[in-house]
This record gives C-alpha cells, sequence and structure tokens, in this order.
C-alpha cells in the first residue's frame, strides 16, 4: 500500500459517513493523522474507531462548518493534536429541498448555503490561515457535477456547488505563491446515504435507472473513488496540480 500521505495532518469534514468516512480512512490508509470532523458525535466516533481499528491515528472533533466559530476552532484543535495542518478535504454538504425554486423559503435557501457555500468558506479561511504559518498545504472542496448543470428541484443545491468552484479558483489564485493548492472535486451522482434516502424518498421513487443512464458508465459512483481522488489531490503527487475541476462522475458532464 502507498502511503502517499505519510506524516501528514489532514482535516476531513463530513467525516462520519458516506465520502467523507471513506475519505478519511483513505487518507489514514495513506499514512495520514486525520481529524475526523462532523457533526453527529456517533457517526464521527464510528469513523476513528474503523481507522483505530488499523492502527492508524484518528481524532473526532464535533463541528458544524456553517458555524464560523466551530469551524475555528476546529483547526485550533487540529494544530493541538498534531502542530500543524498539511490539508483539508472541505466534504460537509446537505441534499436540496427538492422544491421549485419559487417554493423556496428563505430557511431552506439559507440552510443549503449555509453548510455547502459558507461551510466551505469557513474551513478555507481559518485552514489557509494555519496552512501560511506552516509553508502550505493541499485543501480539496467537495463540488459537485451539479455545480456545472443542474437537475430538476435543486436550484439552491446547484447554486451552492457552483459557489463552491468560483472559491476554489479564487483561492488558488490567491496563495499560489504561498504552496498552498485548492482544488475541487466533481462528483457524480454517488452511492451514499444521503443519496440513498433521497432516491428512496415517494418524490423520486423509481429514479435509479434513469441516474444510472446519466453517466456514460450507467452506474453510479462509489465514495471510494472519489476518496482516491481525493487523496491523490491532497498528495505531492499532484504537486503542480491547482485551481482544477476534477471530475470524478463516470462520465455524467459528458453526456
Amino acid at each position: 500500500m502507498q502511503r502517499d500521505l505519510q506524516g501528514k495532518s489532514i482535516i476531513v469534514t463530513g467525516a462520519g459517513g458516506g465520502i467523507g468516512r471513506e475519505a478519511a480512512i483513505a487518507c489514514a490508509n495513506a499514512g495520514a493523522r486525520v481529524i475526523v470532523a462532523d457533526i453527529s458525535a456517533a457517526a464521527g466516533e464510528e469513523t476513528v474507531s474503523l481507522i483505530q481499528s488499523k492502527d492508524e491515528t484518528a481524532v473526532f472533533v464535533k463541528v458544524d462548518v456553517s458555524n464560523e466559530a466551530q469551524v475555528e476552532s476546529l483547526v485550533a484543535q487540529t494544530l493541538k493534536h498534531f502542530g500543524r495542518l498539511d490539508g483539508a478535504l472541505n466534504n460537509a454538504g446537505v441534499s436540496q429541498t427538492n422544491v421549485l425554486l419559487h417554493e423556496l423559503t428563505a430557511d431552506q435557501w439559507r440552510r443549503v448555503q449555509g453548510v455547502n457555500y459558507d461551510g466551505v468558506f469557513f474551513c478555507m479561511k481559518h485552514e489557509i490561515r494555519a496552512m501560511l504559518s506552516t509553508g502550505g498545504g493541499s485543501i480539496v472542496n467537495t463540488s459537485s457535477g451539479l455545480g456545472r448543470v443542474a437537475m430538476p428541484r435543486a436550484a439552491e443545491y446547484c447554486g451552492s456547488k457552483a459557489g463552491v468552484l468560483g472559491i476554489t479558483k479564487g483561492a488558488a489564485v490567491d496563495y499560489g505563491e504561498n504552496n498552498i493548492r485548492v482544488n475541487a472535486i466533481l462528483p457524480g451522482i454517488v452511492h451514499t446515504p444521503m443519496v440513498d434516502a433521497l432516491i428512496s424518498g415517494p418524490q423520486f421513487a423509481g429514479l435509479l435507472p434513469s441516474l444510472k443512464a446519466r453517466h456514460a458508465m450507467r452506474r453510479l459512483g462509489l465514495p471510494q473513488e472519489i476518496a482516491t481522488a481525493a487523496v491523490w489531490l491532497l498528495s505531492d503527487n499532484a504537486s503542480f496540480v491547482t485551481g482544477a475541476e476534477l471530475a470524478v462522475d463516470g462520465g455524467f458532464l459528458a453526456m
């Protein structure tokens, strides 16, 4: 097994399940010391247990990424535990509300933007501050293929993920000379608990075949496939990659 993140200190948000959990495990398997960050203590601690069962290093920190004070504390606790911050996967997110745009309430709008967009901003702001003091690092933001194209009843979600792409490029330009790389991953539709809950609901019952058909590979992605791409972008193997949008989507955007 390659240890491409050996000795590095990495934050993974939304690490209590789905893509975040698999990414935290993959980072640990690659030799990283991982801060497992999630709003759910039970889910986050379960991820930590899975990592520690393989004799790798992980610490849980409870965080609501839509709260800047909690994000600032997350980074401070990372520095307390590991002394430095080398990388971060800003992955925490919530799904769309499943209503038309004119039916969205302000609270529904703010909920999605608060986690998916503001949360990425807060994380980057405090992660970059830490990285500036130690000579650089790598940040990966989880956007979505729906940051580039749309699907029905998801305008607020598409907007939040498009915003992630913009702030990713802006930060890459601002901090390239500081040896801080900032990139985004654009998953297609991935078999995660969040997606499974969405397509099993009455509004989207029977949607799975059509979702698969929207991908050139005619299947949904696996969380491990997104995690593998994240580890590469976090590692020195991607040392000249910044400001990039890496579609890991089975051809979703190509269709």
